[in-house]
């Protein structure tokens, strides 16, 4: 991408593909809330569901990182197979993990006794989490997978696999809201589960002439072959940095068990993510976007960051306008499908969370460039810094200040991702700095 002048219509081409990807996959979370809404004990199942959620994605979170490795690590036939074996394995290492916590002596401990969730929740997110079992394996291959896709510019694949997402989850949630005895949670992670399988077929078969030109290509001359520990190597601190980021939504789920209010919290923190994570996504589609696109040596990179001061700008904006008006109410209760109660009690939290879509682009921003520079270990720093604030926030504002669960919620996650933008600034501006004078340097050199 460094032959000629990377303007900002080009970027916005590449980019749009991929934030259309993301905005699907956060329209999913409202979508299927509003479904169990409107069905039987929509208070119970929707905790249930939001619970179920929180432990399928910190289970899935090693996987999240790997569309990044693969945009930045496949660029011939062997690196591809040798990552592919690594996305595999790790695949099957979480579904296993999934097995162990579904096992019920050990959900129960976690669901009663640590969350503190009442028998009748816990039993029904105990049958979501089970339902999602698939997760861990779909997820991480289709990723892999659509990293190939970014890499060889072809991001509107991507898109494509996400609408034939959407597209099961609907149908499976129709036909499933129609079976009697089935609860809404029930409903809902079979359509998650059903959407994930699909996708990662069809990322399978919209990559079948990447990796067709993969295998008949030679390899690539200024590249160390791949092996495990180069990988491990690499990849570890990305995989630590999901799963403390990730663990972020299962320590909020923990606290909102000793908050005033408990039940209303989680009830209205999945519908409060859909939202926020609307625009968020908007954010989170920009770090691939800054891994494929900054150039070999750098040259693009100005390019890229006034991009992102545009794109911060306009995803905040629109947040504003829905959490500080009128808008806000019609949002939750005639879209989300909440009662009138439920949707006040969540009109605070997200007028407090309404900042951080700006602060999602600037963290894409800033780990595009410690990932394209191959410096990977201070994400995982920050990641860490940003889960302790909101445990810290959170026991503070719970514990000493008596806040109710949603309103601390909010603030403590505000306040971690600040931390964590903040603790990245130097590190990102070293590695641009140090890739503008240098070319990147191969794996084995940096690793």
């Amino acid at each position: 991408m460094a032959e000629t002048r990377l303007t900002y219509g080009r970027i916005f081409t590449f980019w749009l593909p991929l934030a259309s990807t993301w905005l699907m996959m956060a329209v999913e979370g409202p979508y299927l809330a509003a479904i169990i809404a409107r069905l039987a004990n929509p208070t119970e199942n929707l905790a249930a569901f939001g619970v179920a959620f929180a432990l399928a994605i910190i289970i899935e979170a090693p996987v999240i990182m790997l569309m990044a490795a693969s945009t930045t690590l496949v660029d011939d036939d062997t690196s591809y197979r040798a990552l592919r074996r690594f996305t595999l394995g790790l695949g099957v290492l979480l579904t296993v993990v999934q097995l162990v916590v579904v096992f019920p002596p050990v959900f129960n401990w976690v669901a009663m006794s640590l969350v503190g969730l009442p028998h009748d929740v816990a039993r029904l997110a105990h049958h979501g989490l089970a339902i999602m079992l698939p997760w861990p394996l779909a997820i991480g291959y289709r990723r892999f997978l659509q990293g190939l896709l970014i890499r060889n510019n072809l991001t509107r694949r991507v898109a494509y696999g996400t609408a034939m997402r959407l597209v099961t989850m609907s149908v499976v949630a129709f036909l499933g809201a129609q079976i009697p005895g089935l609860s809404g949670v029930h409903v809902g992670t079979l359509a998650l589960s059903f959407g994930v399988v699909v996708e990662a077929v069809a990322s399978r078969w919209m990559t079948r002439e990447v990796v067709a030109k993969l295998a008949a290509g030679a390899p690539a001359p200024t590249r160390t072959p791949l092996t495990f520990g180069s990988i491990s190597s690499f990849y570890l601190p990305l995989a630590l940095t999901s799963v403390m980021v990730t663990g972020i939504q299962p320590a909020v789920t923990f606290f909102m068990g000793q908050a005033r209010y408990p039940l209303e919290s989680l009830a209205v923190l999945p519908v409060i993510h859909g939202l926020t994570f609307i625009f968020r996504a908007l954010g989170l589609s920009f770090q691939e976007v800054g891994i494929a696109m900054f150039g070999h040596g750098w040259e693009n990179y100005q390019s890229i960051r006034n991009f992102g001061y545009g794109l911060a700008a306009v995803t905040a904006t629109g947040l504003v306008v829905i959490a500080y008006t009128p808008l806000a109410t019609v949002w939750f209760e005639q879209i989300s499908g909440l009662t009138p109660e439920l949707a006040a009690f969540a009109l605070a939290p997200t007028k407090i969370l309404a900042w951080l879509p700006a602060c999602s682009v600037w963290m894409a921003f800033q780990r595009a460039t410690l990932v394209h520079a191959r410096e990977t270990r201070p994400i995982t720093w920050a990641s860490l810094v940003e889960l302790a604030v909101v445990v810290a926030v959170l026991a503070a504002t719970i514990v000493s200040l008596s806040w109710t669960g949603a309103v601390a919620a909010a603030a403590a996650i505000l306040a971690g991702r600040v931390v964590g933008n903040v603790w990245l600034i130097l590190p990102a501006r070293r590695a641009s700095r140090r890739g503008r004078l240098l070319v990147a340097t191969p794996l084995a050199a940096t690793g």
